[in-house]
C-alpha cells in the first residue's frame, strides 16, 4: 500500500483525507490518505523522519513556510513563492531518498481566478501575509494583475519577491483601505483563515461599504461554504467565490506531482 497524508494545525476542517480516501476507492488503488495534525513546528522534522515510508504528503496552514527547511529541493515555483504545499519523496539509484517541496496553490489559485476577469482588473489586495497570501500574489502576477498585501502588523512583515524578477510586494495596514485604493483594487483575496469553521461569524475588516459589481471577492475557505465575507461582498454587487474549486485543482495537481516520474 502507497501512503499519503497532510501535515497542519488544526486539521479539523481537512477536505484532503475525503477526498483522496473516495479518489482511490473510485479508481481501486491500493492507497491511503492520513491526517497528521502538528501542534509544533519543531516536530515536523520528527515526523518526517517517523513517517519515512510516505510517498508524498501536503502541507496547510502553519507550515506552508517552515516546512522548506527540511526540504532537499524546491521546485521552481515554490522558491519563488517561498511557500510549500506539496511534498514528494524522491527515489534515488542508491537507495536513498530526497524530499522535493512544490507549490500548487498558485497554479491552483489563477486557474479559478481567470474565468471570472473581466479584463479591467490591474490590482488585487490580498489580505494576509502568510504562504497563501504569497501563492495568491505570485498567480495573480502570471494573470498580469499587481498584487498589494494587507496585514493588520505592516511592520512586522518584510516585503519580498515573489518573484525574482519583479519587485517586492508593497504591504498597507487595513486602515490604508481608503476609496480610492478600493476603487482601483477590482480583486480582493482572502488568504487568512478569518471566518473560517468555527468561526463563522468573524470576517476581515475591510471598507465593505466601498465594494461594487465592479470587485471580485475571491475567500481562499472553503468551510463554510458562504463565509461572511463573502455574503457582505455579494450585498454589495460583487462577484464571488470561495476556495472549494481551488481546493480540488490542488489536490488534482499534487496527484499528478506525486506519480511523475522520479527526477
Amino acid at each position: 500500500m502507497e501512503r499519503f497524508g497532510l501535515i497542519g494545525y488544526p486539521l479539523g476542517h481537512s477536505f484532503s483525507a475525503s477526498y483522496f480516501t473516495r479518489k482511490f476507492e473510485a479508481e481501486h488503488l491500493d492507497c491511503r490518505y492520513d491526517l497528521y495534525p502538528i501542534e509544533d513546528k519543531v516536530k515536523i522534522g520528527q515526523f518526517i523522519a517517523q513517517y519515512g515510508d510516505l510517498r508524498g504528503f501536503n502541507v496547510t496552514i502553519p507550515y506552508k513556510e517552515q516546512i522548506m527547511a527540511h526540504l532537499d529541493r524546491l521546485s521552481t515555483d515554490a522558491r519563488a513563492i517561498r511557500a510549500v504545499n506539496v511534498v514528494k519523496r524522491i527515489h534515488k539509484p542508491d537507495g536513498t531518498a530526497t524530499l522535493e517541496g512544490f507549490n500548487t496553490d498558485w497554479q491552483a489559485f489563477a486557474e479559478t481566478l481567470r474565468p471570472l476577469l473581466r479584463g479591467d482588473e490591474r490590482n488585487a489586495l490580498i489580505l494576509g501575509t502568510g504562504g497563501a497570501a504569497k501563492a495568491a500574489a505570485y498567480g495573480l502576477r502570471q494573470l498580469g494583475i499587481k498584487p498589494t498585501f494587507v496585514s493588520r502588523h505592516p511592520e512586522q512583515v518584510t516585503s519580498r519577491s515573489v518573484d525574482k524578477d519583479e519587485k517586492p510586494v508593497p504591504v498597507v495596514p487595513y486602515d490604508a483601505l481608503t476609496e480610492d485604493m478600493m476603487q482601483s483594487h477590482l480583486v480582493i483575496v482572502n488568504a487568512t483563515p478569518v471566518g473560517m469553521y468555527p468561526h463563522v461569524e468573524d470576517k476581515p475588516d475591510i471598507p465593505y461599504e466601498l465594494l461594487s459589481a465592479k470587485h471580485i471577492c475571491y475567500d481562499m475557505i472553503y468551510n463554510p461554504e458562504k463565509t461572511r465575507f463573502l455574503d457582505l461582498a455579494a450585498s454589495h454587487g460583487a462577484t464571488t467565490k470561495n476556495g472549494m474549486e481551488m481546493l480540488i485543482r490542488q489536490a488534482e495537481l499534487s496527484w499528478l506531482i506525486w506519480n511523475k516520474a522520479d527526477l
